[in-house]
């Protein structure tokens, strides 16, 4: 079983804080632009659970 996350960030913070994730075993599924606020990324993660 799979649990997933949305998390959203500015673009310059957006790889420390996927690093970080990631050192808690989550793996980035996907990137989109945040069209709702105009800037940042929207992201998708998903970890066993």
């Amino acid at each position: 079983m799979l649990e997933y996350r949305v998390e959203t960030y500015p673009i310059r913070e957006a790889e420390a804080e996927m690093n970080h994730m990631a050192a808690d075993g989550w793996r980035v599924v996907a990137v989109s632009p945040n069209i709702a606020r105009g800037h940042g990324i929207v992201v998708t993660f998903e970890r066993g659970k």
